[in-house]
């Protein structure tokens, strides 16, 4: 008796819920391109605006995937990534743009490294260390910038750091694709990734089998920080100034587009490049929303529903 062969479509379709992000970001294209074609949606332009501005969510998102999928969650990225463009404008004016890199990369480190001292040593959880350095940092970014834009007065940090375009092609779509890239193969064909994986699918079978899972949490959280501190080093490239401000919130929309990807909030799966998808999804609905005419009040309530109905129809129960 001969064996079926499954088309790769057929796969695909039949494994609709693991795809729905897929599914459900070209769904979403096409409604905004048929009913806001009179409005510019596909514009070239704006479609690079909506790579700008969701590009420092996905490089935070990219880490997250390994955050979440050990089974540890980190809310301090949004204030790291303002903290970050602080000290980064700050060293810049002092030091140059070498000076600046190496502030931002030591603030991603420092952050990184106590909270996971805090959460593998101490044994706080995640949840509440990352709570709790959400406020210590940006607490120091307005005590250090006496809560004044800090200016960045180096061309070629800018251009290198998210305002600079190769032809039509923005910077930040370079970072995304190798990030992307680089954590994809961490995560799917290294040791690294698979020991993070088994972690957070089960930690006590994972200490079993000789993986120091304490260790694996350590790197992960030091990774998120660094990160968050890439994120503010673009977004203080990008908008040419330090500011408190900048990240503020981008947490919640980085585990949103870490979870809408396939990535579990329980540990244990994750995939980078859903990621992506994820938080360029919100990107998208963000402008389409916008373009719309809603009132902001209207888009978050829109934007939410849809998130929680992606989420719905991703879960197999």
């Amino acid at each position: 008796m001969a064996k079926s062969i499954t088309a790769p479509s057929g796969v695909f379709f039949a494994n609709w819920r693991q795809n729905i992000i897929y599914i459900g970001f070209v769904a979403i294209f096409v409604i905004f391109a048929l009913t806001l074609n009179d409005k510019g949606f596909l514009n070239p332009n704006n479609l690079l605006n909506i790579v700008r501005q969701t590009a420092m969510i996905a490089v935070m998102a990219i880490a997250m995937t390994f955050v979440l999928s050990a089974g540890e969650i980190d809310l301090s990225v949004g204030a790291v990534a303002g903290l970050t463009t602080v000290t980064v404008a700050m060293a810049i004016a002092v030091a140059g743009p070498l000076g600046g890199v190496a502030a931002g990369l030591a603030t991603g480190l420092a952050v990184g490294f106590f909270n996971g001292w805090l959460t593998t040593r101490i044994g706080i959880p995640s949840f509440l260390t990352t709570l709790a350095m959400m406020g210590i940092a940006k607490g120091i970014a307005m005590w250090i910038s006496d809560t004044a834009a800090v200016p960045i007065l180096s061309p070629s940090y800018s251009w290198v750091f998210g305002g600079g375009s190769v032809g039509p092609i923005p910077v930040l779509l370079f970072w995304i694709a190798v990030l992307g890239g680089v954590g994809h193969i961490v995560l799917r064909r290294s040791g690294f990734g698979r020991r993070v994986l088994a972690t957070g699918g089960g930690e006590t079978a994972a200490r079993y089998s000789g993986i120091d899972t304490a260790n694996i949490k350590m790197k992960v959280l030091v990774l998120s920080s660094c990160a968050a501190a890439l994120a503010g080093m673009l977004y203080a490239g990008r908008l040419q100034s330090g500011r408190f401000q900048l990240g503020e919130g981008d947490e919640l929309s980085v585990i949103a587009a870490a979870v809408l990807g396939g990535t579990s909030l329980f540990g244990g799966k994750g995939t980078v490049i859903g990621t992506i998808v994820g938080a360029m999804m919100i990107g998208l609905i963000n402008n389409g929303l916008i373009l719309f005419g809603l009132e902001f009040s209207q888009q978050l309530i829109a934007r939410g529903g849809i998130i929680i109905l992606a989420v719905a129809l991703s879960q197999k129960r």
